[in-house]
């Protein structure tokens, strides 16, 4: 049976009461927290800076999962480790030289995460896909919760499933953007180990038992 992660994205919570939402996935069923950070610049959105993800990062008690939307990402590298991110993940398309932006998260020791836009062609990770302990594919285009879920995703897991596997690497797959009920079973089978869903849980009447369903209905 397959244990798949949970990962609630932090940017659909209510930042009014935000100790709370924290709390709640403290103790739902979750695994990870996955965080956005946004500069206004990579993305047209801006979303929390370092100050919020430290006062995250003090409360929460499960794995952090920092997402960087931003340009130039090399230049905070060694903060995000300082406060307390697991895992970093940086944009394909925000790196000039990936293979060094790699190295230089793992040598934080911080897991290394590479983000793939919609339109990026899986083929790009060919030369790096060893070096790189997760990727996630977005499913919507970034900047944005709330948007409607990009069909090809499904195909495009497939690819980089073939490819992990063709290059004997241990490479995870994270899928972020319009994540529900409705499409979490036909991820997991595509190949999907990580699902961060938003809107879905933060909206939902019972957030808790929301992320309990995920947890129940992918666990194939």
């Amino acid at each position: 049976m397959k244990n798949t992660i949970i990962a609630p994205s932090v940017l659909a919570a209510d930042f009014a009461n935000l100790q709370r939402d924290i709390e709640m996935i403290n103790n739902s069923q979750a695994d990870w927290f996955h965080i956005d950070i946004m500069d206004g610049v990579f993305v047209p959105n801006i979303s929390f800076g370092m100050p919020v993800l430290e006062a995250i990062t003090k409360h929460a008690k499960k794995t952090i999962d920092v997402h960087l939307m931003i340009v130039d990402p090399n230049r905070y590298i060694k903060t995000f480790k300082d406060l307390g991110a697991d895992i970093l993940t940086v944009h394909y398309e925000a790196c000039t030289h990936l293979h060094r932006t790699l190295q230089a998260i793992k040598a934080e020791g911080m897991k290394a995460g590479v983000a793939l836009n919609p339109h990026t062609n899986i083929d790009l990770l060919e030369d790096v896909i060893n070096d790189i302990d997760m990727v996630c594919l977005m499913s919507v285009n970034p900047g944005f919760g709330g948007q409607s879920f990009i069909e090809n995703t499904y195909a495009k897991i497939e690819k980089l499933k073939a490819l992990i596997n063709r290059k004997g690497a241990s490479t995870i797959i994270e899928i972020d953007g319009g994540v529900t009920n409705k499409n979490a079973v036909q991820l997991v089978q595509a190949g999907a180990d990580v699902l961060v869903a938003g809107n879905y849980v933060f909206k939902a009447e019972n957030p808790t038992q929301t992320i309990a369903d995920l947890k129940k209905l992918t666990a194939i």
